[in-house]
């Protein structure tokens, strides 16, 4: 079992007689009780799953755990409310939301592949792995995952840090974007740097990765050293950039985030609490 308590899976381990528990999702929301922060957990005594789409996700805690997709359900848990997944970002535990990431990221995939995209046929859930299976043509469908990097830029005691049109210079973050057919990870923050502020970088490291369910991206970050140029805004996905010192900031985002915790580490690192980036 590891670190988090969650042990993926796509049947229950034998001998395993542990009560199970579900996410209700509907969408991108989790039902969530009012009486309880966050409370996304449902014991199967609170709740009638027949007649719904029911997926194992694994084991949390050893118990064995099920994402329902409720989209269509009419009636719902006394004292309960829907969420949005991303309001839960910092109400949840880094586990906690992991989890109910992948319950809405699954039933997302099991909504949009009932049936086959070659042909039209039905399809049905794969016994052996997670994909469900076109038995006319043989098609297998599995889970949608976009891989994106995120990089943050240094330059001695500075970073850059950017604003989307989207936050509109009320939060600032590193640099992402999606790798695309071909590309390395390296070759796209070349790429994406370029085409968003219009300057060079080398010397990348790679820092860490984060499962990011907006929809469905896998977020792989990393540092890297100014080399060249001077910043101007693509003025279409980036409308504000510039340097910052470490110790003058503006709104970033949350160290929940893996831009936050880019920041964080280059930050500690200034200040000699942390290795250097």
């Amino acid at each position: 079992m590891s670190d988090c308590h969650f042990e993926p899976c796509i049947r229950i381990p034998e001998h395993n007689s542990r009560q199970p528990l579900f996410l209700l999702v509907r969408g991108q929301q989790l039902l969530c009780r009012t009486n309880s922060d966050p409370g996304i957990l449902f014991d199967g005594d609170e709740v009638d799953t027949s007649g719904f789409p029911v997926h194992l996700l694994g084991l949390f805690h050893c118990c064995p755990c099920y994402v329902v997709d409720m989209t269509h359900a009419q009636v719902l848990p006394a004292r309960t409310e829907w969420r949005d997944l991303r309001a839960l970002l910092q109400n949840l535990s880094a586990d906690l939301f992991n989890l109910a990431g992948r319950a809405c990221q699954v039933a997302q995939w099991d909504l949009q592949h009932r049936y086959c995209g070659f042909c039209g046929s039905q399809t049905v859930v794969s016994a052996g792995d997670r994909s469900r299976r076109c038995n006319d043509c043989h098609a297998f469908f599995y889970p949608k995952i976009s891989p994106c990097v995120i990089v943050l830029i240094t330059w001695g005691d500075h970073c850059l840090l950017a604003s989307s049109a989207r936050n509109q210079g009320k939060l600032y973050s590193a640099l992402a974007g999606f790798i695309e057919p071909g590309e390395s990870a390296e070759q796209t923050i070349h790429r994406e740097v370029m085409e968003e502020v219009g300057i060079r970088v080398d010397n990348l490291r790679y820092f860490g990765s984060q499962p990011w369910p907006f929809p469905g991206q896998l977020m792989i970050g990393f540092h890297a050293d100014y080399h060249s140029g001077v910043i101007q805004v693509d003025g279409i996905e980036i409308t504000q950039a510039d340097w910052w010192r470490f110790d003058r900031l503006p709104p970033c985002p949350s160290s929940r985030t893996l831009s936050g915790q880019l920041i964080q580490h280059f930050v500690d690192s200034c200040l000699g609490i942390g290795p250097l980036p």
